[in-house]
């Protein structure tokens, strides 16, 4: 969703009228709220069951259903083309702009796209993807590496001391900022709190622990001083901001934020992910040196503050993964994506 509102607020500052399809997902509902100047609209998302699932025939019907839904809408809006940014919530609105004889998209951000994009890719005029080891997933299609899209607020970061105060932190002591909002994030919240009195002396630890595991969170960190938890976050900026390393999953989004703002990470990989995605995510910004990867079944507390303290207080092994992770950043990624767009238009 991210970077869709970053191609959105591109294709807006040009001149074009951006009209963003989310699903019905409580956490798009939550994050679109603060995008008040862009025009949203619901589709109903459709996750793909496995193909031999006895619910693929009722997924296969509402797909369909969701394809004539993604038709009235784009012929109410006299939509010129149709952009998708990933997943199966993607694929109705771009066959339907196929369909309808639009130019039409889809871009993929991971190292290892999803089926869905590779199988949206066959009705779009070009693919666009976010690293370059993703471009010998999509042979046959015209592929441009464009990289991942930005949201303009992330381009906008307060200073360190701004951001310090609005999370009550000490922007004189190290602060290690947790990202376990997204799928999955139980087991890496709790070993963070396992971990903290293991941490060097003074780490502080800013905590998105995700709404769902807020409460408990909460509950094995009380009384830690320097020790921040938080549901949802709004403001990422004003995190990255505060943040001197980050512990997070491996998703596509968040790893472009970290590139954008030149950030060390520890990565810790989804293990469930769809092929294991977020493992190849993990490799590309490891190889580069600008993170530390291992896998959750390789971790504990006492490897994971062993992992922290590797990098916590040694400045020259900072300033490498800050300089490897900004190598990775295409700070003009929105900016590619709309010139393709405009250019397959004429």
């Amino acid at each position: 969703m991210f970077p869709g509102i970053a191609v959105a607020e591109e294709l807006k500052s040009r001149g074009h009228k951006p009209l963003l399809l989310i699903s019905k997902k409580s956490v798009d509902q939550e994050a679109s709220r603060k995008y008040g100047d862009l025009e949203f609209a619901v589709i109903p998302a459709v996750a793909k069951p496995s193909t031999l699932s006895p619910q693929m025939i009722p997924f296969l019907w509402q797909m369909w259903g969701t394809i004539r839904h993604c038709k009235k809408i784009l012929r109410a809006h006299k939509a010129d083309m149709v952009i998708g940014m990933g997943g199966f919530t993607s694929l109705p609105p771009v066959y339907a702009g196929h369909a309808l004889g639009l130019k039409t998209f889809v871009h993929d951000s991971n190292a290892l796209p999803g089926k869905a994009n590779m199988l949206t890719a066959r009705w779009c005029t070009k693919v666009f993807v976010g690293m370059k080891e993703a471009l010998v997933h999509f042979k046959g299609r015209d592929v441009v590496v464009t990289g991942t899209p930005v949201r303009g607020e992330m381009k906008q970061v307060p200073s360190r001391n701004a951001a310090a105060e609005k999370f009550g932190l000490d922007p004189q002591r190290p602060i290690l900022v947790v990202m376990g909002g997204s799928q999955g994030a139980q087991r890496l919240n709790a070993l963070v709190a396992e971990a903290f009195d293991q941490f060097p002396a003074g780490t502080q630890v800013l905590h998105v622990a995700g709404s769902a595991d807020e409460a408990r969170v909460r509950e094995q960190s009380a009384g830690r001083k320097g020790y921040v938890v938080l549901g949802f976050c709004d403001d990422m900026a004003s995190v990255y901001a505060v943040a001197d390393l980050i512990l997070c999953r491996a998703g596509a989004s968040s790893m472009t934020e970290l590139a954008h703002a030149g950030l060390p990470s520890i990565l810790v990989p989804y293990p469930y992910a769809a092929d294991d995605h977020q493992t190849k995510n993990a490799e590309v910004f490891a190889a580069a040196g600008a993170a530390k990867m291992v896998q959750q079944v390789d971790l504990d507390a006492a490897g994971l503050a062993s992992m922290v303290e590797a990098i916590f207080g040694r400045e020259e092994v900072i300033m490498k993964m800050k300089t490897a992770a900004r190598s990775l950043d295409v700070p003009d990624a929105a900016a590619r994506v709309c010139s393709a767009m405009e250019a397959a238009l004429k």
